[in-house]
C-alpha cells in the first residue's frame, strides 16, 4: 500500500459518518454501512485515535473493540482488527497468533481467504503474531472479514 493513498490524515476533522461517505464515496460507503451493520451483530464497536503509524505517517485509525463481561463478572476489552482508509477502499487488519493458524484454516472461509492466511508472515519472531489485511472495495470479502472476527472474539489473544 502506498501511504499517499490514506485518507484521514487532517487531526482536526473527526471521521463522523459524513466525512467516511465523502471520503469512501457513494459506492465504497455503501459497503461500509454493510460492514457497520455487521459489526452491530457481532458486538464490535469502532473506537476512533488520531495515530502516529510508523508506516504511513499520522491518520486516524480505528480500533474493532469487544468489550464483554466474563462468567466471573469481569469486565474484558479485547482489539478484533484495525480499521484505516484508503483512496477507493478500506482496510481491516486482524492480528492472529501463529498459533491460532490452523484453527483459522479450518473456518468457514472462501479459498482466496485460506490462501491468504497461509501466505501470511509473522510479524516478528518475538511476538508470534501475522496480519490479515483486507483491502474492502466490494461487499464479497464481509463474509470471511465476519467469519474471521468471530474467531478472533473466541481466541484466547
Amino acid at each position: 500500500m502506498k501511504d499517499e493513498n490514506l485518507r484521514l490524515r487532517e487531526p482536526d476533522i473527526f471521521p463522523t459518518a459524513e466525512v467516511l461517505a465523502k471520503t469512501l464515496g457513494k459506492e465504497n460507503n455503501l459497503v461500509y454501512k454493510a460492514f457497520q451493520e455487521e459489526l452491530g451483530k457481532l458486538g464490535i464497536e469502532k473506537e476512533w485515535k488520531y495515530y502516529p503509524s510508523p508506516m504511513c505517517g499520522k491518520c486516524w485509525l480505528a480500533q474493532g473493540k469487544y468489550r464483554h463481561t466474563t462468567p466471573r463478572g469481569a469486565k474484558k476489552e479485547k482489539t478484533i482488527f484495525w480499521f484505516s482508509v484508503w483512496d477507493g477502499y478500506f482496510v481491516v487488519a486482524i492480528w492472529f497468533l501463529e498459533q491460532n493458524r490452523a484453527e483459522i484454516l479450518d473456518a468457514d472461509v472462501s479459498d482466496k481467504t485460506k490462501q491468504l492466511i497461509r501466505n501470511a508472515k509473522l510479524f516478528s519472531q518475538k511476538m508470534k503474531t501475522f496480519p490479515l489485511e483486507f483491502k474492502v472495495a466490494d461487499a464479497t470479502q464481509l463474509a470471511d472479514i465476519c467469519t474471521l472476527i468471530k474467531c478472533k472474539k473466541r481466541l484466547e489473544a
